[in-house]
């Protein structure tokens, strides 16, 4: 079954202006961001206890449940961006425009975050320079520059997926899994080549799935309850062979060196949990009320990521949002969340801000005649790519 021509799917399309958004899906995003927060309020906050240590406590338990209930995060958004790339022709408008929005959220709050103090000045130095000003190519923004530069590769394999039959891209697809997932999962030795999640060919596999959910579907997709199991099983079991390999750690003091495994992006259980998560939501209708807020929101959920995780602030908001102190596991949800409300309504009005001023000077600059010719060229080079779409 064609996922993309069934009639739920079409159902819960918003229309905004000239696009039509799949509210479902923009709905996860929101909540894949949200988790993204809460993996760096835990993580760089410092709540995460160590699991080579003793008695983990209340908090400690709670805090890596957390965790692997959030671990799919990444996969989802990445997700959701191959089901729409892989029906979506290259625009060297887009990638000017993220690259532009990265720049202006490294250069602007890195050197803001300097100069008031907040980033120490005693670890000011040529190279953070550097990053805020190559942000891509310095790796500021490690999935900025991963997914930017799988975005590049997306003329060839946008038209390789979509001219793919069925059998040649489950084929792919295995083989990939199988190199990249299922051989780090299983065995009980660090890959030289295991990149942890963090590199573009990870990120490629996650793009072939989604172009295989939206081209071909997956029975085992069809119905949300399934896709909930799926979900919640998967991340339990991150928790339980986190849980495991620490025992085995502190019974027999060895595998410590793969003892986070299973919260690493490319292992198999994040990635089946974030399929059973993107599954769900899939199939998920969404009121139109709350599909127009959902829709409203949405486009601005990158720049929750690109505020909270500027080199300038990337260690600091968590202290300033009590992240230091927490006395047990009820007052750590509560924090949390509260944490997550912040950041995230930080992030979504200081991108309507950014989009609204840059959309503001580009009107203004359209005025001059250089600029105006820049735009132009530009805007012509995605006609150079529009007829590869079929």
């Amino acid at each position: 079954m064609n996922i993309q021509a069934g009639d739920a799917v079409r159902d819960r399309r918003e229309e905004t202006g000239k696009k039509t958004r799949m509210a479902n899906l923009e709905l996860l995003r929101c909540v894949a961001m949200m988790m993204v927060v809460v993996l760096h309020y835990l993580g760089k906050g410092e709540i995460l206890a160590d699991l080579s240590g003793g008695e983990i406590g209340g908090v400690g338990l709670a805090a890596w449940l957390m965790e692997a209930f959030c671990i799919v995060a990444v996969n989802v958004y990445m997700l959701i961006s191959g089901y729409f790339l892989s029906t979506s022709s290259f625009k060297p408008t887009r990638l000017l425009s993220l690259y532009l929005q990265v720049w202006v959220y490294s250069a602007a709050v890195g050197l803001l975050a300097a100069a008031t103090g907040i980033y120490p000045g005693e670890e000011f130095s040529i190279h953070y320079l550097l990053t805020l000003i190559l942000p891509v190519t310095m790796g500021h923004y490690w999935f900025m520059t991963t997914y930017i530069f799988l975005y590049l590769l997306l003329p060839l394999f946008g038209m390789a997926v979509r001219n793919m039959t069925r059998g040649q891209m489950r084929t792919a697809l295995f083989l990939l899994l199988f190199v990249f997932c299922i051989l780090k999962s299983v065995l009980p030795a660090r890959l030289e080549t295991d990149g942890q999640g963090y590199d573009c060919l990870w990120y490629l596999c996650v793009f072939l799935t989604a172009a295989y959910i939206r081209r071909f579907g997956i029975s085992l997709l069809q119905r949300r309850g399934v896709c909930l199991c799926l979900y919640v099983l998967g991340c339990l079991g991150v928790f339980g062979e986190l849980m495991a390999l620490r025992y085995l750690y502190l019974r027999t003091g060895s595998l410590e060196h793969i003892m986070k495994v299973p919260i690493e992006y490319n292992h198999i259980l994040p990635f089946l949990a974030a399929v059973g998560l993107f599954g769900m939501f899939l199939r998920l209708p969404v009121p139109r009320g709350l599909g127009a807020a959902v829709n409203r929101i949405a486009p601005y959920t990158l720049g929750v990521y690109l505020l909270h995780e500027n080199m300038g602030v990337r260690y600091q908001w968590q202290k300033w949002l009590g992240a230091e102190g927490i006395g047990g596991a009820p007052e750590l949800v509560i924090r949390t969340v509260a944490a997550v409300v912040c950041v995230f309504t930080a992030g979504i009005l200081a991108d309507m801000a950014r989009a609204f001023l840059v959309k503001g000077f580009h009107r203004l600059f359209l005025g001059f005649k250089p600029y105006r010719a820049l735009a132009d060229r530009v805007t012509g080079a995605d006609r150079l790519f529009s007829g590869t779409l079929h």
